[in-house]
C-alpha cells in the first residue's frame, strides 16, 4: 500500500512539473504562396458526348492563365488513373482534365473502343467551350494517355490537326489483336467479360470491334497523320500487358521512319503501372511536356 500511495504521489508531481514546462516551440513551414484570386483548385465536371453525360474533374493551375492543359486518359477498365502524374502537372503549371469515357465508371452511355476516341475529341471540344471558365489555353491541348488512354490519345490526335503534343504511357495497339492467335483473343475477350465497370461490353463486341477496325486501330500506321506533332512514347521493361519488344519497339520504329514526327522514345525500369518508377515516369512526361507550352 505505502508503494501505491508512494507512487501515486510521485506521478503527480511528474504531472505538475509537466504542466508548467513550456511547451516546445515548432517551427511552421511558411505557408505556399498562390493567387488568392485563382487558386489552384479541384473543379468537379460533366460534359456531353454524343448524347450522353461523362464525368470527370479538372485540375486548375495556380494563376488566371489561360495555362497549357493536358487530357489525362487512362486505360482499361482504368484502374490505374495516373492522379499522381496530375498533380504534378498542374504544380508546374499545367491544367489537367481527367474523365471517364462513355460506359465507364457510371459515365453514361456504353463502353466501345469507337466511343473512346470518339470521347476524347468530345473532351478538347468541352475545353475550348469553357476555355474561359477552366482558364485554359485552348490553342495548348496536350493528350496524355496510359495503356489504352495511350491508344486513345494517338489515335485522337491523329484525327485533329489542332493537337500538337500527344503522349502515350506504354500505349496499347489494338489493331493487331485482331490477327492475334486465338489463344490471345478468347484470353482478351474472357477478361473483358470481367469488366462490370464497363457498361455494354462483352468479350464478343470487342473482338468483333477490332476484327472490324484491324487497320484503324493500329496505331503503328497512325504515323503520317502525326506528322508535325511532338509525340512521346514511353514502356516499362517488365510490362507484360504492353511488351516493349512487341509493342513499343514496332511503333517506336513506324514513328521514326515518319521522319518529320518531332519523336522522343523512352524505356524506364517498370511494370505496366510503373509501380516503382512513379517518379521517373512524371519526372519524363513533365520534361516533355514543357516543349509544348
Amino acid at each position: 500500500m505505502k508503494t501505491m500511495i508512494s507512487t501515486a504521489v510521485s506521478l503527480s508531481a511528474l504531472i505538475l512539473v509537466g504542466a508548467c514546462t513550456s511547451a516546445p516551440t515548432i517551427a511552421a513551414d511558411p505557408a505556399p504562396a498562390f493567387d488568392a484570386d485563382f487558386p489552384p483548385s479541384l473543379v468537379e465536371l460533366n460534359f456531353e458526348s454524343h448524347g450522353d453525360r461523362l464525368n470527370g474533374h479538372a485540375y486548375l493551375a495556380d494563376g488566371p492563365g489561360p495555362h497549357p492543359t493536358v487530357v489525362l486518359l487512362h486505360g482499361f477498365p482504368g484502374n490505374e488513373r495516373n492522379l499522381d502524374l496530375a498533380q504534378d502537372l498542374r504544380s508546374d503549371g499545367f491544367n489537367v482534365l481527367f474523365f471517364h469515357y462513355r460506359g465507364a465508371w457510371g459515365s453514361e452511355g456504353t463502353y466501345s473502343f469507337t466511343h473512346v476516341i470518339e470521347d476524347v475529341a468530345a473532351a478538347t471540344d468541352y475545353l475550348r467551350a469553357n476555355a474561359e471558365k477552366l482558364r485554359t489555353d485552348p490553342d495548348k491541348l496536350i493528350l496524355v494517355g496510359h495503356s489504352m488512354g495511350g491508344f486513345a490519345a494517338l489515335e485522337a490526335a491523329a484525327r485533329d490537326e489542332t493537337i500538337a503534343c500527344v503522349a502515350g504511357i506504354a500505349p496499347a495497339n489494338m489493331g493487331p489483336l485482331a490477327d492475334a492467335p486465338a489463344q490471345r483473343t478468347d484470353g482478351f475477350a474472357a477478361y473483358a467479360d470481367t469488366m462490370q465497370m464497363l457498361a455494354g461490353l462483352t468479350g464478343a463486341n470487342a473482338i468483333a470491334e477490332v476484327k472490324a477496325n484491324r487497320e484503324a486501330f493500329d496505331t503503328r500506321l497512325l504515323a503520317p497523320k502525326l506528322a508535325g506533332k511532338s509525340v512521346l512514347i514511353i514502356g516499362g521493361d517488365q510490362d507484360t500487358s504492353v511488351p516493349v519488344d512487341s509493342v513499343i519497339e514496332p511503333l517506336v520504329a513506324a514513328y521514326e521512319a515518319e521522319q518529320v514526327i518531332d519523336l522522343t522514345a523512352v524505356i524506364l525500369s517498370g511494370d505496366h503501372s510503373f509501380s516503382w518508377s512513379r517518379q521517373e515516369l512524371i519526372d519524363e512526361v513533365i520534361e516533355w511536356a514543357e516543349g509544348c507550352r
